[in-house]
């Protein structure tokens, strides 16, 4: 699994070629948000991209919501592109 567990968040930190493969994995995300009608608190600086699953209805806990929208994104071809990298402690 790319994400990983901190406390009550799932999240995961990719670093990409450049700022276009970034932007094109973001909006993958983007369009599996809607669906999910659940969407990431992230972060993109160039061709690193933060993103962090937490559900604030349920007083920001992780719930399937948040692990069924980590693993379709897990499962994107634009995330084939990325290196996974360790979360910063």
């Amino acid at each position: 699994m790319s994400f990983q567990r901190e406390q009550q968040v799932l999240r995961m930190r990719v670093r990409f070629l450049n700022f276009q493969d970034a932007f094109a994995f973001m909006s993958d995300v983007a369009k599996l948000a809607e669906h999910h009608d659940h969407h990431p608190d992230w972060r993109n600086v160039y061709n690193l991209v933060d993103i962090a699953l937490t559900t604030h209805d349920a007083g920001n806990q992780v719930t399937e919501k948040d692990l069924r929208l980590a693993s379709d994104i897990e499962g994107l071809a634009s995330l084939q592109k990325a290196e996974v990298l360790p979360l910063e402690t």
